[in-house]
């Protein structure tokens, strides 16, 4: 299935150049649009093998909006915290400034290559999984890429599932194994299968909800402030002084809370937090 918005005609194409891995039988014509060239066997549900990703920030630095988008909307349907930026050394602040569990860089930036974003990035140091996406297939090209500190290259165009793959790939390196389950009382959280379950019954939450549970709950006894829960549960264009945050906090109380016992502690002045 052709990946992109289904009601503009720039997104037609005869399915019968699809292959079934989600790839064209035949070169796309040079003047066809980027996006055209990604494919996926089935775009509402992408997820491999049933998984899904816990909580987990990432950052995209790619000019082409078509990409980022396409990026960006599908794996915030699996619970990532997104971050764009479309310019190089706006990707090189955020990345350098900002805590990520993985980046997709592409080569080719305005004002900055991805190159120099990798080796400014190595350099903090931080230790952080990054993809590079490039047009160049060349191996010298890869190997350059590779030294500066690069994890991962995937060369455009690029299938949607090999990408999704790769990621999973990487995020499953022992470095960034947590565990992913937590008890508290009679609640079960399972981070790996986004489950709360009470006394064995299941409790539907929102997909924020669950990554605000996740959020506190990875930091168990510690108290978060209201900036930083914000900045790991929503993105960067969230509003500061908006109500959500205290608003989420109310409705998981309502459904994981107990009779006279709050699972969720507020400590005035300083934020939230969860002992378990």
């Amino acid at each position: 299935m052709l990946v992109g918005n289904a009601n503009t005609n720039t997104c037609k194409r005869n399915t019968n150049e699809i292959q079934s891995t989600g790839e064209l039988k035949k070169p796309l014509n040079k003047s066809s649009n980027v996006v055209d060239k990604l494919f996926i066997k089935k775009q509402v549900d992408f997820v491999l093998n049933g998984s899904k990703m816990s909580l987990m920030r990432m950052l995209i630095i790619e000019d082409e909006r078509e990409i980022a988008d396409y990026l960006r909307l599908n794996f915030e349907k699996e619970g990532f915290i997104i971050d764009c930026a479309t310019d190089g050394e706006e990707g090189s602040y955020l990345a350098r400034v900002n805590e990520y569990d993985i980046m997709i860089i592409d080569h080719i930036l305005p004002n900055k290559l991805g190159l120099e974003i990798i080796k400014e990035v190595r350099a903090v140091p931080k230790s952080v999984p990054i993809i590079m996406l490039s047009g160049k297939t060349e191996i010298t090209q890869k190997i350059d890429t590779f030294t500066a500190g690069v994890d991962d290259y995937v060369t455009k165009p690029f299938s949607f599932q090999e990408l999704h793959a790769r990621i999973h790939a990487l995020l499953r390196r022992p470095y960034q194994v947590k565990s992913s389950t937590y008890t508290i009382d009679d609640l079960t959280i399972h981070t790996d299968r986004q489950e709360v379950l009470q006394n064995g019954k299941r409790i539907y939450l929102t997909r924020k909800e669950f990554s605000l549970l996740e959020c506190l709950v990875r930091d168990n006894g510690k108290v978060l402030s209201r900036g930083v829960i914000m900045e790991n549960v929503w993105n960067m264009n969230i509003d500061p002084f908006s109500n959500t945050l205290e608003t989420h906090i109310l409705n998981l109380r309502k459904k994981i809370g107990k009779k006279g016992k709050r699972i969720i502690q507020t400590v005035p002045g300083r934020g939230y937090k969860i002992d378990i």
